[in-house]
């Protein structure tokens, strides 16, 4: 059905994202799929990372450790950005394509009014993504 998972993950606030990552992994499991978790930083020090090479590391292990608790394969893919905030799209869509990831499973929030002018990052991703966007609230 799928041949890649692609699970966006910040590393700051990883703990806010077990559902989504739950999610991904109980479907790469059921499916025998490869997953890759995406992250997006900016490549200057920074409170999680000194530098590219140390957050590459920091997304290896966090794949590592998923991978081990859920029974599954994973790797990490580090994009790196100017501005993560403003550029966060583009750079997890840029992520699907350099992936082959034919499915992104992505953690989301609640609507809310202002999403009728801000609309939320994954609802972005999933309207301009050529492949399978799966949202989890």
């Amino acid at each position: 059905m799928f041949n890649k998972i692609l699970i966006p993950i910040d590393l700051k606030h990883a703990d806010n994202l077990e559902r989504a990552v739950f999610t991904g992994a109980y479907l790469a499991k059921q499916g025998d799929i490869p997953v890759v978790f995406a992250a997006v930083t900016t490549a200057a020090p920074s409170g999680l990372a000194h530098n590219p090479d140390e957050f590459r590391s920091k997304l290896a292990a966090y794949a590592e450790t998923q991978a081990g608790k859920h029974g599954i394969q994973a790797t990490g893919h580090a994009v790196f950005s100017h501005d993560p905030t403003i550029d966060l799209e583009d750079a997890l869509l840029r992520a699907i394509q350099e992936t082959g990831a034919d499915l992104v499973v992505m953690a989301t929030h609640i609507p809310n009014a202002t999403d009728h002018f801000w609309p939320s990052n994954g609802g972005r991703v999933a309207s301009h993504a050529d492949v399978s966007v799966f949202l989890v609230r």
